[in-house]
């Protein structure tokens, strides 16, 4: 009898030890895998903060390279504004509105269209043009028509 009661209680210690084995190993399993799932998360949000270090890094650079030509811009202003500034006190009215160049140009092609030597003389005209002729055609008359109404 003693034997029926051990070979009882070690198949009932078997059964439970199994169903409790089933329960303890699958929260161990839930557990490992969020222990996974935790490591891969760290490491993203590792990756991403150093995406944005990055990237502020390059933000920095290029705001760098914008503030050097804004600065560059803002001296070429400044001198161009004096430059202006100078020629402004020159006298305008003994500035040419031409080149010396173009206005040598502008004198040789008038010599060659129009030679000095060339010139016609003037003839008075004593003579009316054409559309002053003495016989008018009547075109333009002030003459009323008169008017017909049809009925």
């Amino acid at each position: 009898m003693n034997e029926l009661i051990i070979l009882a209680s070690l198949v009932a210690g078997g059964i439970i030890g199994f169903f409790a084995n089933r329960l303890l190993s699958s929260s161990s399993k839930e557990q490992r895998k969020l222990v996974d799932q935790a490591t891969k998360s760290e490491a993203a949000l590792e990756q991403y903060k150093l995406d944005v270090a990055d990237h502020l890094a390059n933000s920095a650079k290029l705001l760098e390279q914008m503030n050097s030509t804004c600065q560059t811009a803002m001296k070429q202003m400044h001198e161009s504004t004096q430059l202006l500034q100078q020629a402004t006190h020159v006298d305008v009215e003994n500035m040419p509105f031409f080149s010396v160049e173009t206005q040598q140009q502008l004198a040789q092609t008038a010599n060659l269209r129009h030679p000095k030597g060339d010139s016609k003389s003037q003839e008075e005209v004593t003579e009316a043009p054409l559309d002053y002729s003495g016989n008018p055609s009547g075109l333009f008359a002030d003459n009323t028509q008169t008017v017909t109404t049809a009925k």
